[in-house]
């Protein structure tokens, strides 16, 4: 069955035939992919009153394991993001009194995050909401197609440099 993708390669094809346009196969069905699997994980997570990065942080501090409490540079390195998009959160988090930051008792100058009651009880109910829409997004392949798709996208993220530690 062909698809958007298929078509474009093929006016490619026909327009540029000196050219391999085969890469254009599947970076356009991960571009599309990607836009509809945010679509579908930022309805999940509006539902709870949350965006993706908000999510984020509460669920890192969450599998971090008790007593759920990082540093703002370790939140930084596992969402991948900038000092200041950390701030932004946590400061968002905190106004709803899902995090608390408290001083570092190892170093006094700085602080550490922790998941409020009201936080980890948040993380807990969006959680098994978050897996199921996961688990419906690739309803369409079978166990042994999930693992050699993760396989084969990890070996992609580690040949460009993003799989991080």
């Amino acid at each position: 069955m062909a698809d958007h993708v298929d078509r474009v390669l093929e006016q490619w094809h026909a327009e540029r035939p000196d050219l391999d346009v085969s890469p254009m196969g599947v970076i356009g069905r991960l571009s599309r992919l990607s836009a509809l699997v945010d679509a579908e994980l930022r309805r999940t997570f509006a539902r709870h009153g949350l965006d993706r990065s908000t999510f984020d942080v509460l669920a890192t501090l969450r599998r971090s394991g008790p007593p759920y409490r990082l540093t703002p540079t370790e939140l930084m390195r596992s969402a991948m993001v900038t000092s200041g998009a950390v701030t932004q959160r946590l400061d968002k988090l905190e106004a709803r009194g899902l995090v608390e930051r408290t001083p570092d008792e190892a170093d006094g100058r700085g602080v550490r995050v922790e998941l409020t009651g009201a936080g980890g009880e948040l993380i807990d109910r969006v959680l098994p909401d978050h897996v199921e829409t996961e688990h419906r997004i690739l309803a369409a392949l079978d166990a042994g197609e999930r693992d050699e798709l993760a396989a084969t996208l990890r070996t992609l993220l580690e040949s460009l440099g993003g799989a991080g530690s």
